[in-house]
């Protein structure tokens, strides 16, 4: 199970009954919080919570556990990582209110110094570690940075481009709106230019993971309604994933984001016959009626890879599809 998109559900580390809980999920990833939803009295009580709970043997319906720090200039993150990062089963670290490059900066070299092995100085490849293989103890602990201001969507260029293990970029619509002084609306039409950015940056900078706005409404047939809703909208948009704030969205997070069968079994078709096509010389061919060039061959290579991630048979497709052609 990856954790390059689908759904990030968000847990409280101040709650040992939360932190429990998550042993029963099946999750992308499950991030552990330290900073809004723990008052500044139990932020040492959740390190210590977080710690035991992240040294136990880890949970394997969750593909990544992450901790998402307090900001760097509220001046917790250092006490943050010095704890957790003790802990031997902690995936990545989430960034909140990251402005500037400097944060990821901050981070990076906190991380380097107190684990070395996780971060060396240079990188092997230019690529970001992808999580799709899961957590090694000789793998890059992986950073991913949540967008929350006018000044981080002017610097997205930079902050991309700060850490090679930087993996991901989060949109915080409710802080977004709060800074630019804007009311969310159930259209999030004045999400829109943010959201786009936040999609292109990523795309560009060559990042996995690309994790849409929360859906605060959860209760219900409406609330599932609501979710469903955003998350087909984040899709469109180029979101990879979701935010999420109750186990009762994950299947429904999981549900949209995931590409479906039948695009599934297209992709596979897309990808034998390309191959022959390749074979025959022929750069545009046609498939089902429908023109294929190598654009559309990408994407298919793109569904096939995330099919995989997502539980798919892709060998057993490539096996029923083995005889397509190109048209």
């Amino acid at each position: 199970m990856a954790s390059d998109g689908l759904a990030k559900h968000v847990v409280p580390a101040s709650s040992p009954k939360f932190l429990d809980k998550t042993r029963g999920l099946v999750a992308d990833n499950i991030t552990y919080d330290l900073e809004d939803s723990v008052t500044p009295s139990k932020k040492a009580e959740a390190r210590t919570n977080l710690c035991k709970f992240l040294g136990q043997p880890r949970v394997k319906t969750v593909g990544e556990n992450a901790v998402r720090i307090n900001s760097v200039d509220s001046g917790y993150a250092l006490e943050d990582l010095t704890e957790v990062l003790k802990a031997p089963n902690i995936d990545a670290v989430v960034i909140p209110k990251v402005n500037s490059a400097s944060d990821l900066n901050f981070v990076t070299d906190v991380i380097r110094h107190t684990l070395p092995s996780r971060h060396p100085t240079t990188s092997s490849t230019s690529k970001p570690p992808s999580a799709a293989s899961g957590s090694h103890p000789s793998q890059p602990l992986r950073l991913i940075a949540l967008i929350e201001s006018a000044k981080s969507l002017i610097n997205l260029p930079s902050i991309c481009a700060a850490s090679p293990y930087l993996t991901g970029l989060i949109f915080a619509a409710e802080d977004f709106a709060l800074d630019l002084s804007i009311t969310r609306t159930p259209s999030l039409s004045e999400f829109l230019y943010a959201r786009s950015a936040l999609v292109t940056a990523a795309r560009a900078y060559n990042l996995p993971s690309v994790i849409d706005l929360v859906c605060t409404r959860f209760r219900g047939d409406e609330g599932m309604k609501a979710l469903e809703e955003e998350c087909e909208d984040g899709k469109r948009l180029g979101f990879n994933g979701k935010q999420l704030i109750h186990p009762s969205q994950l299947e429904v997070a999981h549900r949209v984001f995931a590409p479906a069968r039948e695009e599934v079994e297209w992709a596979v078709k897309c990808e034998i016959a390309n191959g022959k096509a390749e074979g025959a010389g022929k750069g545009a061919w046609t498939l089902e009626g429908k023109m294929i060039d190598k654009p559309v061959v990408g994407k298919a290579n793109a569904i096939v890879e995330r099919a995989g991630l997502c539980g798919y048979d892709v060998a057993g497709l490539r096996e029923k599809f083995k005889n397509v052609e190109p048209e």
